[in-house]
This record gives structure tokens, C-alpha cells and sequence, in this order.
């Protein structure tokens, strides 16, 4: 019996030995160069650039849609936006904070995604973060498609606010210490800093969970997916970090921002405390012993949002376009895994990936049968190889400003937009080796290629769950960023 009792803790501790956590970090907006590793020059990233260091770095990773909801539904599915459920944002009605958050249009039920992949394999498995993919209350609740755990956000319009009156933990409501976003600024209930300001910043409730699910789960294996929403939208920095931006960047109190009078040290110290969650994150694998046998995955939804000012920071990296277009300064993203033993660090690749790759490359890691899905497996090249499947054609479809299309073969890009206005627009082709700022329209060199384009178009788009997402037809522009 002794010896039975052996044999069965060994072979549990050889399983727990052998299987790999998974920890995947998704920021909100943020864009392609605004990190240090990625050639930012005013903001710090301390612990991400670690990261990058002791890791893998691609340069051409991209996004599957440049806008919110539509871009978590492809990392969540494995499918592009020319077969996804989801294709823009859209939030149910009525909404108003803190008396009706109905989310967003949700998932079908039964929809495979990377939780219902990794819990089917045995992980334990938490979203923590902005959903935006459902509510609670129907088919796009978290737990009913494959999460053990849920918190934070499930409406991405109260994910506006960094410092809301609660959070969601698990279809429960999770009271913070602050007012309502409506209080006015001189209500000398508020802190100091005014209606926008508060006790309880979300992000430091959304990592004290995602480490506590870390402490809870050390003897198994896990999966956490962590959506940050730093650094989306409004401008509420934490109440630390903002002074060293403002002596450093030298900045003047604007007036144009109504929640901050230091609009560019805002954005700064939010990105570096999106950093500084990381390297929470990283120490407490390091404590517990499981940084060994974690792979930290960080990445982002879309580019830089149009509110930043983006050629101070130099956002972009010189690429064109920002969220909501299908140029590369849209799609392109920063991406950054550590797998220790497997990944030799500061190794950096070029090799384009999407985001609806990762449901094919995490069923090969887990050896299991991987959904129906429209991306290749990149473990080979995680691991330092080039990947056996063979990339035929990266795919974009999105239907805000006025519908726009985008295909990359090999270096060459394919971009229309306008399509609602003129079906017949011409396809703009960029070689992205020689032209990554998609400057130089060599359509005129490629007379073969917007042949090629339609028919893959015709092929991969299929009519999608709304009408307005239709992206050859006219609709009204989305608003719920």
C-alpha cells in the first residue's frame, strides 16, 4: 500500500513537473513601440524590458482586429475576423454604471476558447481583467465557457473608469472605496484630486487576484489569462508615479484634458504601471518557485488610441495608422515570452504571428486536438525553429471607417478601406521588408495580386451575426472604444 501510495505521488509530481503554466498578460491600447524593448525613449518599462531580455521578441506580431471586443473574440477563438462571432464593439442597451451593465454582444454558447482549451487539459484556469466578450448573465459569462475564475470588468464601458464603484467577481458585485464617476469634482466627499480619483484603482485589485489564484493554484497547473486595461483611454493614472513624468517630460498644466492637467505624464505613468504589474507577477512566480515552469506571454488588443499623443512618445515606431485602422499601426503589436528552458534569452524573430495563432500553438503545448480555428501552430518557433506549418496569408476585416480589408502574403500587404463608399476601391500594396510605414503604394508592380486578394476575401469573409457588421455595407460607426 506504501509502495502504491509512492508510485501515485511521484506521478503526480512528474505531471505537475512536466506541465507548464501559462500566464497571458493583454494590455489595452497599447501601442507598437511603447516599450522600452521595443524602442521607447521617454516611458520606463523596467520589468517588461526584463522580460524581453531573458525571453523571445517578435517584431511582427499583429493583433486580429484593431479594436476591442473583436480583438479579444479572436485571441479567444483561434478565428479571424472574417469568421468571428464578434467583428466591432458593440454594448448591449440599456447601460448605466452602477444600475445596468448588460456587457457586450456575447459569445455563443459552447464556443471553444483558450479557457474551455486549457481547463479541458486539466489547468486550472481564471480570466481577471476586461472581458468584454458577455455578461454574467448569458452565453458570454466567463465560467460557462471554460474559466474556473472571473474578475473585473465584464462591460468594457465600465472598464472607462479605473477607479468605478465595483468590480465583478464571479457574477458578484465586488464594492470598491469610491464615488461614482458623476460626482462633481468640488464634492468634498471625493479625494482630493477630484471626481476621477479614488481609493481603490482597479488595477491593484485586479493583480492582488491574479496572484492570489497564482498562491492558490502552485501545486497544479495553470492558466491565467490577465486582460489589463492599462493603458486604455482615460487618463487616471495611480496616485504614484505621475510627479517624475511631469519633472521629466517638463510638462505645463494643459487644460484640455478634463481628468488631468498633465495629460502626457498621465499616459506615461500608466503604461510604467502596467510595467509594474508585471514584475509583481514575476516576483511572486519567483517566490513560489514556479518561474522555472511558468510561460509569461504579454501582448496587446490594438494599437495606440488616437487620444495620445503619439508622436511625442513616437507610439508607433514610424508605423502608419492607429486603432481602428488595418495599417500596421493598428494591428502590429508588441509580443514577449519567457519560457525558461525552452526560449534562449534575448532572442528576437520577425516571423509574422497573429493572435489567432495562440488556440493552435497552446493545443500543440498541451499535445490535445485543437478546435476548429484559423491560425498555425508557432511552438516550433517559440522553441527557436521556424514553424512546419506553412503561413499562407494573414487575414483583416474590419467594418468601422467606412470598412476596411487588409491580407499579408509573405512581405506584401494588401489594404482597402473605403469600401462602404466604393466597393470597387482599389487594393493599396505595400512591401512591408522595404516599407513598414506603408508609405509606398506598389499596386502598380503587382497587376497579379489584387486579383488574388478578392478571391481570398470571397473565400474567408462570411456574413457575421449583425448586419452593421457587414463590411461592404453601410452602417454606423462604433463609439464604444
Amino acid at each position: 500500500m506504501n509502495r502504491l501510495l509512492l508510485i501515485s505521488v511521484f506521478l503526480l509530481l512528474s505531471q505537475r513537473l512536466a506541465a507548464q503554466n501559462v500566464i497571458l498578460i493583454y494590455a489595452d491600447d497599447l501601442g507598437y513601440a511603447e516599450l522600452g524593448s521595443y524602442g521607447q525613449k521617454k516611458i520606463k518599462t523596467p520589468h517588461l524590458d526584463q522580460l524581453a531580455a531573458q525571453g523571445l521578441r517578435l517584431t511582427q506580431f499583429y493583433t486580429g482586429t484593431p479594436v476591442c471586443a473583436p480583438s479579444r473574440a479572436n485571441l479567444m477563438t483561434g478565428l479571424h475576423a472574417g469568421h468571428a462571432q464578434i467583428r466591432d464593439n458593440y454594448g448591449l442597451l440599456p447601460y448605466q454604471e452602477n444600475v445596468n451593465e448588460p456587457g457586450s454582444f456575447p459569445l455563443k454558447a459552447g464556443t471553444a476558447t483558450l479557457g474551455s482549451l486549457f481547463k479541458t487539459a486539466g489547468y486550472a484556469t481564471a480570466a481577471i481583467g476586461k472581458w468584454g466578450l458577455g455578461n454574467h448573465d448569458n452565453s458570454g459569462d466567463p465560467q460557462k465557457l471554460g474559466f474556473d475564475y472571473f474578475y473585473g470588468y465584464y462591460d468594457q464601458r465600465q472598464a472607462h473608469n479605473y477607479y468605478p464603484t465595483h468590480l465583478w467577481e464571479n457574477g458578484k458585485w465586488d464594492t470598491l472605496r469610491n464615488h461614482p464617476m458623476e460626482v462633481h469634482p468640488k464634492d468634498k466627499t471625493v479625494s482630493e484630486s477630484g471626481a476621477y480619483r479614488g481609493k481603490d484603482y482597479a488595477i491593484d485589485k485586479m493583480t492582488e487576484k491574479a496572484v492570489r489564484f497564482i498562491q492558490s493554484n502552485k501545486d497544479r497547473p495553470f492558466f491565467l489569462y490577465f486582460p489589463i486595461t492599462l493603458p486604455h483611454g482615460v487618463l487616471q493614472e495611480p496616485t504614484s508615479g505621475i510627479d517624475a513624468y511631469v519633472k521629466l517630460f517638463n510638462e505645463k498644466p494643459s487644460g484640455k484634458d478634463p481628468i488631468t492637467p498633465y495629460p502626457k505624464a498621465s499616459y506615461a505613468a500608466m503604461v510604467s504601471y502596467m510595467d509594474q504589474q508585471v514584475g509583481v507577477i514575476q516576483n511572486v512566480l519567483k517566490k513560489l518557485r514556479l518561474d522555472q515552469n511558468t510561460i509569461v506571454i504579454f501582448t496587446s488588443d490594438n494599437g495606440t488610441a488616437a487620444n495620445v499623443d503619439r508622436d511625442f512618445f513616437n507610439s508607433t515606431g514610424g508605423l502608419r495608422g492607429v486603432k481602428q485602422d488595418v495599417y500596421e499601426g493598428g494591428i502590429r503589436e508588441p509580443f514577449i515570452i519567457k519560457w525558461p528552458g525552452k526560449i534562449a534569452q534575448g532572442k528576437t524573430s520577425d516571423y509574422p504571428v497573429v493572435t489567432y495563432d495562440l488556440m493552435a500553438t497552446f493545443a500543440d503545448l498541451l499535445q490535445v486536438k485543437a478546435p476548429k480555428n484559423d491560425g498555425i501552430s508557432v511552438l516550433d518557433l517559440f522553441k527557436g525553429s521556424l514553424p512546419v506549418a506553412k503561413r499562407g496569408f494573414l487575414y483583416w476585416e474590419y467594418p468601422s471607417k467606412g470598412g476596411q480589408l487588409a491580407i499579408r502574403i509573405g512581405n506584401l500587404k494588401g489594404v482597402k478601406t473605403n469600401i462602404q463608399k466604393n466597393k470597387a476601391a482599389a487594393w493599396q500594396i505595400y512591401d512591408l521588408s522595404k516599407d513598414p510605414g506603408e508609405s509606398n503604394d506598389i499596386a502598380s508592380s503587382h497587376p497579379e495580386l489584387p486579383h488574388a486578394f478578392d478571391a481570398i476575401v470571397k473565400k474567408e469573409h462570411t456574413p457575421p451575426l449583425r448586419p452593421e457588421w457587414d463590411i461592404f455595407k453601410s452602417k454606423k460607426e462604433s463609439t464604444e472604444n
